[in-house]
């Protein structure tokens, strides 16, 4: 079987955004207009596709990231021609701050994006973040500012608040016809024509001459925008300067290398809800967003050499796909969402899972409509698809083919910040909670269970109180599962500020066999790596912690090292000011001794446990608290009273800013002081007041406020 879509149709994009932008109105539209659908779901309604959790329908929001394939003739084509069908993967990630997870790990694995704005507010801190990760991700995109039909909507503005706080280099290829409930429809700047959108859904895009009140700024705006596409082509640039017209095809294919490199941001325009631009959205995915041929080749590892390895996107490279979110299905049990980097895979056939060296046989392969699920049986390079049944597999995990292994480089998530003690009703409920639990950390990285030892108490760990909220309800509807929860608490952390040095001894003597381990160590705390800098060979470095091994002469035979770390790992964990874990310490081993006969790896990790706790208490240890970055949206009348709540709650106000009729506060605030404050803001504003909330840094805690979360903790 050969694939049925040549590499150059497909495009892989996420529609990102802002809670409320209007993404999943937009995925919608799109499912509707490329023939998945026969009918529009509303969000309002509660009958999207995309959002299929019941959670997500009576909430009205996204919280994971659905994929969907679909296929799409461009608008400019006719319809009898379908030579130039394209096949779209998308994805539509949630705009909830606690479900960032989702959205970094769709653009991990997405070539392109479509990013949506809301015409009234413009740009907001959600689509900084997700800007922010698609920077990260060199992701190419473009831009639709959605809502034009909304009270208070305005294009201008919208698009200067893209210019302003994400990036100078956005181009505008559309200007809107009309505003508000006047909006009919947009002019596309590249051909100067008019569309409008007819039929009962807007399924009729209708080119026209462009209204003679809009001829001069069409104009005016086409010239900003082939200045700013001629800039980035050499012999473009000269033709233009020398007065020479320059063709749409040349714009175009200028346009297409820009933007995947990107260079240049463009930006249309429309109203989802009221069915007007989406198609020419579909039509600047294909002309301007690349295909997995456009983007460089993925690189990773070969776990035998440790060389790096490198996989293009062709089907007849050796066979290599990333897992980027696991799935319970109420239908079919746990699906594997896999994208596949090179080489092809079959159904029935054996894979390596070169993260974990185990194999194990695939199954089914399915390919997604939202909801709805195709059988395929074989999935190429460049194709997104999701595998049924897998067993031994996480997110970040590498698929490949065992001749030829390579471990992609895993997706990075944020620690929890917020934590929940959770206990279940009955005894039937606890064996079910445990099952449930492992499933739910399995889908959500930043979804996380620990249990502490002294109080045996289940403790769960997320981004923010509503995740946590949607699990517990999850684990009622999808697994049956009673539980009680606790208040909600902050995720302190602990750590040094200076420099210490001591030495633990473990001696027992018994009848027989004795125990000997002794460790001198040295903590400090660790600094961040100087960029282009080689870790040295006896240097261990993970994200929150530094082992240096600098015995000589083997005082310490070599066996005995890892048992030292494990000691100041397990001593790490439980903390030394209030029991929390500690983060960013370097540890130093600089001596110890052995004793022929005694030594043993239990001996050596309670040396070094005991060690660690006597130098971090001498080395500055102090309580961490996370902060977060507050943005709160209020009617002006009401300023006064939300700015000085904040400050009542150790808020650090850093800047006040206008949007439409209301006013913008932008805080920061440690995480401990915002339980709750959606209720307070309500009732102090009238309910007219929002807020959104995003973890930004660990800091000290304030002495005061440190000594009765220490005391509590007793």
């Amino acid at each position: 079987m050969s694939r049925d879509y040549p590499l150059e149709k497909v495009r892989n994009f996420g529609i990102i955004a802002h809670i409320d932008a209007g993404k999943t109105t937009t995925s919608e539209r799109i499912l509707f207009y490329t023939g998945m659908k026969h009918k529009i779901g509303e969000v309002h309604e509660g009958e999207t596709t995309t959002d299929w959790m019941e959670q997500e329908r009576e909430r009205g929001i996204t919280i994971t990231a659905a994929a969907i394939t679909c296929f799409w003739n461009p608008t400019y084509m006719p319809a009898t021609d379908t030579s130039k069908k394209v096949r779209f993967n998308i994805i539509d990630t949630p705009g909830h701050i606690d479900f960032t997870a989702e959205v970094k790990r769709s653009l991990r694995v997405l070539d392109g994006a479509v990013v949506v704005f809301d015409g009234v507010a413009g740009v907001e801190p959600q689509s900084e973040t997700n800007w922010r990760y698609a920077d990260e991700g060199k992701v190419p995109r473009v831009c639709f500012i959605n809502k034009l039909d909304r009270m208070g909507a305005s294009f201008e503005n919208s698009y200067k608040s893209i210019l302003e706080r994400l990036n100078k280099n956005a181009v505008r290829m559309q200007i809107p016809i009309g505003l508000e409930e006047n909006f009919k429809g947009v002019i596309d700047l590249l051909k100067l024509k008019a569309y409008s959108f007819e039929g009962d859904k807007g399924e009729k895009v209708v080119e026209g001459e462009i209204p003679d009140e809009y001829r001069e700024e069409a104009k005016k705006f086409r010239n900003e925008m082939v200045e700013k596409i001629v800039e980035h082509d050499d012999a473009l640039m000269h033709a233009y300067l020398d007065g020479k017209e320059i063709t749409i095809d040349d714009l175009k294919r200028v346009l297409r290398k820009t933007v995947i490199e990107n260079k240049i941001f463009p930006v249309f325009t429309g109203s989802a809800l009221k069915n007007k631009g989406v198609q020419l959205v579909l039509d600047a995915v294909v002309d301007y967003l690349p295909s997995p041929l456009d983007i460089p080749p993925v690189v990773g590892k070969d776990p035998n050499t440790g060389e790096e390895a490198v996989r293009h996107a062709s089907d007849e490279e050796p066979f290599s796909a990333l897992i980027f979110k696991l799935q319970s299905d109420p239908f079919v049990g746990q699906l594997s969402f896999f994208r596949v980097y090179s080489g092809a895979v079959s159904a029935g056939s054996y894979i390596y899972n070169s993260t974990t060296g185990k194999k194990e046989r695939l199954g089914r392969i399915v390919r997604l409509q939202a909801d709805k699920r195709e059988e395929v049986q074989t999935v190429y390079s460049g194709e997104i698809a999701a595998a049924v049944g897998l067993k031994d597999v996480k997110t970040s995990h590498t698929l490949c083919d065992d001749n030829h292994p390579i471990v992609l480089e895993p997706i990075k998530f944020m620690e929890p910040v917020i934590a929940m003690r959770i206990e279940p009703k009955t005894k039937a409920d606890q064996e079910r909670m445990g099952m449930a639990l492992k499933r739910l950390t399995d889908e959500d990285p930043t979804f996380k269970i620990k249990s502490d030892p002294e109080t045996l108490e289940t403790v769960m760990m997320g981004m923010g109180e509503l995740q946590l909220d949607i699990m517990v309800d999850r684990m009622k509807r999808e697994f049956n599962v009673e539980a009680d929860v606790g208040k909600p608490q902050v995720a302190y952390r602990e750590t040094i500020q200076g420099e210490a040095e001591a030495e633990g001894k473990y001696i027992r003597q018994t009848g027989g066999h004795g125990q000997y381990g002794h460790a001198r160590l040295t903590l400090r705390p660790m600094q961040p790596l100087e960029e282009g800098k080689k870790i040295p060979k006896n240097v261990k470095r993970y994200d929150n912690f530094e082992f240096i091994d600098s015995i000589k002469g083997g005082v310490i035979p070599q066996e005995f090292i890892p048992a030292v770390e494990k000691g100041v790992r397990e001593a790490m964990d439980r903390g030394i000011v209030a029991g929390f874990p500690m983060v960013n310490v370097s540890c130093e081993l600089t001596f110890g001794s052995y004793h022929d006969v005694d030594s043993s790896e239990v001996a050596y990790k309670i040396a070094a446990s005991q060690a660690f706790q006597d130098a971090a208490k001498r080395a500055k240890p102090v309580l961490l608290e996370p902060i977060m970055k507050v943005e709160v949206v209020t009617p002006e009348k009401f300023l006064g009273d939300v700015t000085g709540h904040l400050s009542s709650k150790r808020a650090m106000i850093l800047g006040v800013e206008d949007r439409g009729m209301n006013k913008v506060i932008n805080a920061e605030v440690p995480l401990a002081e915002m339980f709750g404050y959606i209720t307070t803001l309500r009732s102090m504003t009238e309910g007219r007041a929002s807020y959104t909330m995003e973890f930004g840094r660990y800091e000290p805690v304030p002495n005061n406020v440190a000594q009765t979360i220490i005391e509590a903790r007793k």
